[in-house]
């Protein structure tokens, strides 16, 4: 019963868009930004959940974020932000701030130039900063009702500011893919992958249904994967998952 309580809040406090526009985590940079699809000028949402458990345990987590994007007839501009901060027994055990921008330029129905950066601060996974700035070519693959499929890769540099000390600045390769399949009029699944290769290669997966509950609600069920190939000596772990379930409403 306290388990299905905690779930019920979460569901409560949750919101964001994900009705008409499919999003990923940011990470894998898949937010659905094709000015030939769009169709209105604006998206956009915001989103927060709260939760706090007392007694024999002590703990709380909050989360919020936000995404926005712009179109015109072959340009579209997203800007997103998230935070996360939860604690244990009066000690913080995570904290994760990300902001980023994006744009894209199509230069017909299957071929577009984009360009993205984000800045991500995940203390307890051994970074201060993370700033990523990338540019390249993309090709919308598939662009049916029930199929999307869009590929994208180009050159970029990333700065890490550790946190145990030290940074780095490195140039990377990146690689992404964007897979939607709209399996019923009202259920769709979301897979997005990206790497960015470099000395220090990471991958960023997320795998998502999301289920339309009506013209404005909508439940999402989504699994994330973030792969460091060579982490922090303050968080050794090479793998990080997390799995949410978000009750949303679309703006």
């Amino acid at each position: 019963m306290k388990a299905l309580n905690k779930l019920s809040v979460v569901l409560l406090l949750s919101a964001g868009a994900l009705c008409q526009q499919a999003l990923a985590d940011n990470n894998v940079f898949t937010v659905m930004d094709d000015p030939a699809t769009a169709k209105k000028d604006f998206e956009g949402n915001a989103a927060a959940g709260y939760l706090a458990q007392t007694g024999n345990t002590t703990s709380s987590s909050l989360t919020a974020n936000t995404n926005m994007t712009w179109y015109q007839t072959r340009m579209a501009w997203s800007l997103w932000g998230n935070a996360t901060n939860t604690s244990s027994n009066d000690e913080r055990s995570a904290e994760t701030y990300q902001v980023g921008g994006r744009s894209r330029f199509n230069i017909n129905n299957y071929d577009y130039l984009f360009g993205q950066a984000s800045w991500l601060s995940d203390r307890f996974n051994g970074y201060d900063g993370r700033s990523i700035l990338v540019a390249g070519y993309g090709r919308q693959v598939l662009n049916g009702p029930v199929h999307s499929l869009r590929l994208e890769a180009g050159p970029g540099v990333r700065y890490d500011d550790y946190h145990d000390g030290g940074d780095d600045t490195q140039v990377l390769a990146y690689g992404a893919l964007s897979y939607q399949w709209q399996l019923t009029d009202t259920t769709r699944f979301v897979q997005g992958v990206s790497v960015l290769g470099s000395d220090d290669t990471t991958v960023n997966s997320e795998t998502g249904l999301q289920v339309a509950i009506n013209d404005h609600f909508s439940l999402k069920l989504a699994y994330n994967v973030t792969w460091n190939q060579n982490p922090p000596e303050s968080a050794p772990d090479k793998t990080d998952t997390k799995t949410t379930v978000m009750l949303s409403y679309a703006l």
